[in-house]
């Protein structure tokens, strides 16, 4: 089957249930949905992909957005399949993620680089046998001094950090969008720009 050179998928990572929702593991999920919504689109389960996928056309493109249902460590069996399945190239494949080596809030737009700590990223590495593919990362920041790294990816967000989560989860939707219309570099330049944590009050 040829390469389908206008066909582009977005997967945003994170972990199924509603006991993750809206934890920091699962900021590509979060993204996600404002893509849903960007698109006028509804995720479906799709079995045979292990993820819920949903197939958007515009303009002469076909755009598929997938939130995997294996569990972060096995992310890579999901997009595996999902490229096997549309014969998609790996630079058609952009991956949203959390990141706590970021700042809160703060979003990077590349065109590859290594999986680093993630698990999820490292999954998809083995599986494709490559790390060339673009990735918006989503900062959520380390955890303090002493708190298990687990029960903080698996903790939701504190009162102060809300609206400043919510505001790069827009961004990164947004940079998903301008990579598919304008390509990587677009999205990047859209993307990769410093934001301030608001001063606490008090």
């Amino acid at each position: 089957m040829p390469v389908n050179k206008e066909l582009f998928l977005i997967v945003g990572l994170g972990n199924p249930g509603p006991e993750y929702a809206h934890t920091r593991h699962n900021a590509g999920f979060d993204v996600m949905e404002r893509l849903e919504r960007h698109y006028g689109a509804a995720l479906r389960k799709k079995l045979l992909l292990s993820g819920e996928t949903a197939e958007i056309a515009e303009g002469g493109r076909k755009l598929v957005l997938c939130r995997p249902l294996t569990f972060m460590n096995a992310s890579g069996d999901c997009v595996g399949r999902l490229l096997r399945w549309y014969q998609c190239p790996p630079e058609r494949l952009l991956v949203i993620y959390d990141d706590i080596d970021l700042p809160p809030g703060q979003i990077r737009v590349r065109r590859s680089g290594g999986p680093g700590t993630h698990n999820g990223m490292r999954s998809i590495v083995d599986a494709l046998g490559t790390a060339d593919f673009p990735r918006i990362r989503v900062g959520t920041g380390d955890r303090p001094a002493g708190q298990d790294l687990v029960s903080w990816v698996l903790g939701h967000y504190g009162p102060e950090e809300r609206a400043l989560m919510s505001a790069a989860f827009d961004r990164a939707a947004a940079c998903a969008v301008d990579w598919v219309d304008h390509g990587i570099d677009s999205a990047a330049r859209l993307g990769n720009v410093k934001v301030s944590r608001p001063a606490a009050e008090g």
